[in-house]
This record gives structure tokens, sequence and C-alpha cells, in this order.
């Protein structure tokens, strides 16, 4: 009875495609289940981000797609510049075309790390262009033939979907530049068609999509503007970048990315030395060195988002690591499952699952619904009194866009924001930075005194940082 029992249990060698494919659907574990836990998972993690993190979610993003879609809104001084490219915004620009139009205005351990990481729960569902770069990238990364463990496996349009991946990453994000010269070093070395994949998919793939977003940015602009010439001068050949901070040239290694991994950190360390898969660990090196030299890192968690595409490779490892661990404890792997029913203490893997969702839960949950909230709140506040037309026009005294502008108060009000577009000239303190010297006396001479009569209707309502005492 027990031979028999165990016998149906098991898959019969001799079923048909067909009804392995039924077996399969019926499975929990089935491609089209994790699927759909996933997009669950990021939906409900979607949700409860309430929180502010970095201005490029609504300035670079949905308020660019509000002004195009709604004929209202603030472009900053990127866009009179050249050194932002449409693509990204035209995402959002369709959702809000859509609405207008409606009236409504495997490893199961690297998947548990994606999800489990704090940093991916609190930033990868953001708006931000990082967030589809990561995207991009990561799908592309599979298609690359030089980044399988055997380039042999690979179909034989492979790279070229890659490629185009690549060329779409880097149109709407020209730093991710660094991560594909990366990978074009490292085909250009292992494949044998060299001149082949230079001239017969490289330079032609590469020329139909910078020409397509060159075509919407002429149309966009009103001009022909190569955006990637013009972030690279603005940020590399000028410095341009600088202006918003510096870190040192360890920052990324000693804070920035170990605080994006957290407490995954030495279980990525441990995977990238016991799988020995040197392709992608050399790319994660490869970023955050080149970043590591670049000067322009911003300030604080604002510098992250650089490097978020590596960040879920780097959570790869970490779940190889998880998956590596011995089962029940057991030095050589080899207990029996049955004995690890009767142990008291948990294995090893238990403990480590339960030190990472210990340590990242609170941290995603405290990220998402309380640090920095307080810039969304009031938007959404504004624009609820807006509705009952109680608010006639808005003065930020706030420091550098630090909160959402039409795309969330969504009526067509005066606004007026602190100046902090970057001056040609070094030493010349923007608007922003006085007001922050001393607050009241900027404001008082900015603008509430009597003879400044252009800014006395923004005197209706002003949005300030407060201090609240416990």
């Amino acid at each position: 009875m027990r031979r028999r029992k165990n016998d149906s249990s098991n898959k019969h060698p001799n079923l048909s495609e067909e009804e392995k494919e039924k077996q399969e659907k019926k499975s929990l574990y089935s491609s089209k289940n994790v699927l759909a836990i996933c997009l669950g998972f990021r939906m409900l993690n979607a949700l409860l981000i309430q929180t502010y993190f970095n201005p490029d979610e609504h300035w670079q993003a949905l308020e660019v797609a509000h002004l195009i879609a709604f004929g209202y809104g603030h472009l900053t001084w990127e866009w009179e510049k050249g050194i932002r490219s449409y693509l990204h915004p035209m995402v959002f620009t369709l959702f809000y075309k859509l609405l207008a139009l409606l009236g409504l205005d495997t490893p199961w351990f690297m998947l548990f790390s994606q999800l489990a990481n704090w940093f991916m729960f609190f930033c990868f569902n953001r708006t931000l262009s990082n967030s589809l770069e990561t995207v991009l990238t990561l799908v592309g990364l599979y298609y690359w033939p030089s980044m399988r463990s055997s380039s042999n496996r690979a179909p034989s349009d492979s790279r070229k979907w890659g490629l185009a991946l690549a060329a779409l990453a880097c149109a709407i994000r020209p730093t991710s530049a660094i991560i594909w010269v990366y990978v074009g070093l490292l085909e250009l070395y292992l494949t044998h068609e060299r001149l082949g994949f230079i001239f017969l998919e490289l330079i032609p793939i590469g020329t139909v999509v910078l020409g397509l977003m060159c075509l919407l940015d002429r149309l966009m602009y009103g001009s022909w503007v190569l955006v990637p010439l013009n972030f690279l001068k603005f940020n590399f050949l000028s410095s341009g970048g600088d202006y918003y901070g510096t870190h040192k040239w360890h920052w990324y290694f000693t804070q920035g990315f170990s605080v994006m991994l957290f407490s995954f950190l030495p279980f990525c360390v441990a995977g990238i030395i016991k799988s020995k898969y040197w392709k992608l660990s050399g790319l994660i090196l490869w970023v955050l060195g080149l970043y590591s030299i670049l000067g322009h890192k911003e300030f604080r968690e604002v510098s992250l988002k650089f490097v978020l595409p590596v960040l879920p490779i780097s959570l790869i490892f970490s779940g190889y690591s998880l998956a590596a661990l011995e089962k029940c404890g057991s030095p050589n792997g080899k207990r029996k499952i049955s004995s690890c029913i009767y142990n008291k203490w948990p294995s090893r893997k238990q403990l480590a699952i339960f030190f990472l969702l210990a340590t990242n839960i609170p941290m995603a949950l405290y990220m998402s619904l309380v640090h920095q909230r307080g810039t969304e709140d009031v938007m959404n506040y504004i624009s609820k009194e807006a509705v009952k037309e109680k608010v006639k026009s808005i003065l930020f005294l706030m420091p550098c866009h630090a909160t959402p502008y039409y795309s969330t108060l969504h009526r067509n009000l005066p606004m007026r924001f602190l100046d902090f577009s970057p001056s040609e000239e070094k030493g010349i303190l923007d608007e922003s930075d006085c007001f922050m010297m001393d607050p009241v006396g900027f404001a008082v001479r900015r603008f509430f005194h009597a003879h400044f009569k252009v800014d006395r209707d923004l005197q209706a309502s002003v949005v300030v940082y407060a201090m609240t005492g416990t």
C-alpha cells in the first residue's frame, strides 16, 4: 500500500505533453501562478506606498505627462536645456489621456529576495525613470548570450532583442550606458561574429531607437534636440550635476548600496563567493565602481536610485546563498528530511528567512507609510480644498521641488515655488539657498512686502516645513 501510494504521488513518465501541461497549470508553482502572485504583490506594494522619496518621481514623469495631457503644468529647467527625453513621460501621458476619455480624471529564494528587500518594496513601484530602466535592464540581460552560463543555449535572435531593450533603456536613462558598455564589451570578447555584431546588429538597432527618440523629442520640444548629447555635456563635461551635491568616492560601497541591500548584504557576498558567476558579479562591481568615480551623487537616499538596476542582480546572489544553506542545519546536507520533524530547533535556512523578514518588513512599511509622507499629504489636502474652491493660489516656501505639483493638484491654479535652477556662474545663490539662510527675512522681503504687488496674490495659501513638538 505504501509503495502504491508513493507511486501515485509521482508523475507518470509516459504522460502526454497535454497532460503534463494540465498538471502544471493545476500546480501552485506553475509559471502563471507565480506571475499572478508577483503582480498581486506589486499591486499591493503600490497601494501601500504613501510617502515621498525623490522629486523626479513627480517632476520628471507625472508633472510632464500632466502638462502634455491636460495642457497645464510645469516643466523644470532640465527640459529647457533639453537633457531629458519625452520617452518616459509619454507612458504616463497615455494613462492620463485614457482617464480623460473615460471621464475619470525560480528559484524561490531568489524570488523571495526580490520581494522581501525593503528598498525594492520602497522604490521599485514608483514612477521614476530608474524603475523602468531597471525592468528593461533585467529583461535585456536575459536575452544577451554573453550573460548566460552557456551562450549556445540562446536563440539565434536573442541578442537582437537584448540590443533593442538596451537601446531603449539608454534612451530613457542615458546613464544606463554604463551597464550596457560592460555587457557589450563582454559580448564582443566572447562572440565569434564581431563584425556582424557591430555592423549588422548594434549600429542598425541603435540607430532605429535613437531615431525614434529624436522624432518624439522633435515633436515635443519643437526643435531637433539630441538628449544624450546634452545630458553628457551637462553632467560630465561641465560638471553641472555636481551642483546638487557630491559624496566621497567610497560612498556607494560603504553606505549607499550597503543600505539598499541592508540585511541581505552578507547573503549577497556569500552568494557571489559560492556561485563563482563572475559575469554578473563583475557587472555589479563595474557599475558601483564607475558611479563612485563620478562626482555627482546628490544627497543621501536620492543617489540610491542611480544603482537601482543592479540591486535585483545582487538579490539573486542572496537567493543563491539562501538556497545553498544546508537542510535542517546538517553540516553535510544529507540528513533525512523526516528527522527534521522531531528537531525542536529551526534550521539555518528558516532562521535566515526569519531574520530577513524581521529586519526588512518594518523598514519597508515605515519608509512606505511614514517617512517623508507630509509632502504627499499636504498636496492631497490642498487638492481637496481646491475642489471646494477654498484655494486660489499657492506659494511653496520649501527647498528643491519638495512636493508634487499639478499632477496631484489637478487644478489650473497659479502656483509658485522657490527657484533653484543651476547658475552658469559659480558662487551665485539661488532662491532656495537664500530662503534657507534667512527664511523669515527672505519671505518678508520677497513675497509679503507692500511694494511687491506682483506676488500679493500668492499670500492666500503658503506651504512650509514645520517642526512639531512631542
